[in-house]
């Protein structure tokens, strides 16, 4: 008994005008003529596929999948943004009255735990810092023109929202001024307003024009922080629920 043919992990057929020959194709083992008794012969020898590979089927694979999804949607939740309070099941009343004194214990409850937080004084989280430095005249004219001109300005229409901050440490990426309107602000209250935005950005205001319009500078030696928009500002989501 000799081997011929050497080991192959397919059959390539001889002669593809005969219907009567079979092959069969492998994934798993070798294929090898022999001769046997002066007659040609083949030999299949199947191996079982390695432990892996056996394994992975279609229902293992949606599983693998859904803990992955499961893993992101964890990491998602500790996002300080995300963080909320689940909302709790209603209760039920027999009649108005009882509805009525329960809503008037919640209410003493929350306004004596409001009493008790009054007491605690609790600093505003700062901005990026900014070394002072002066701007001399001609520089300050020179960012006042500068910033008249330009035509990209973020209007203030609901609020001071994180969306704010971040679009105007996008803008200070490739110019050095930026125009704010503060569509919300009262008569007189711009500088207010002005104050609270250079506190969460860090920019230095350089002009107020008329009673809405602000002009921010980012400063020489600016640089972009990791976290453009601070945690303790609210999104423009819930800005347009409130309103």
């Amino acid at each position: 008994k000799k081997s011929a043919f050497s080991s192959s992990k397919h059959l390539i057929p001889l002669n593809s005008s005969n219907p009567s020959c079979v092959y069969r194709n492998l994934n798993h083992g070798t294929v090898s003529l022999v001769i046997s008794e002066g007659k040609p012969k083949f030999e299949t020898h199947e191996v079982e596929p390695p432990r892996k590979e056996k394994w992975q089927t279609k229902k293992r694979l949606k599983m693998k999948r859904k803990r992955e999804k499961q893993k992101r949607k964890a990491a998602n939740k500790k996002y300080p943004r995300r963080l909320g309070i689940k909302g709790k099941k209603k209760r039920k009343f027999g009649n108005a009255e009882e509805r009525v004194k329960y809503k008037l214990e919640k209410s003493k409850i929350k306004e004596s735990l409001i009493d008790r937080l009054n007491q605690y004084e609790v600093s505003k989280i700062q901005g990026p810092g900014v070394e002072p430095h002066d701007l001399t005249g001609e520089e300050r004219f020179f960012m006042k023109k500068m910033a008249q001109k330009g035509l990209i300005m973020f209007q203030l229409q609901r609020g001071i929202f994180g969306g704010v901050i971040l679009n105007m440490h996008m803008h200070w990426k490739k110019h050095e001024t930026v125009k704010v309107i503060c569509n919300i602000c009262k008569p007189g209250q711009v500088h207010e307003c002005a104050e609270e935005i250079a506190r969460l950005s860090g920019g230095i205001p350089i002009q107020a024009i008329g009673d809405e319009t602000v002009i921010f500078y980012r400063g020489k030696d600016y640089v972009m922080p990791e976290v453009m928009p601070p945690i303790d500002t609210r999104t423009h989501n819930l800005y347009i629920e409130k309103n």
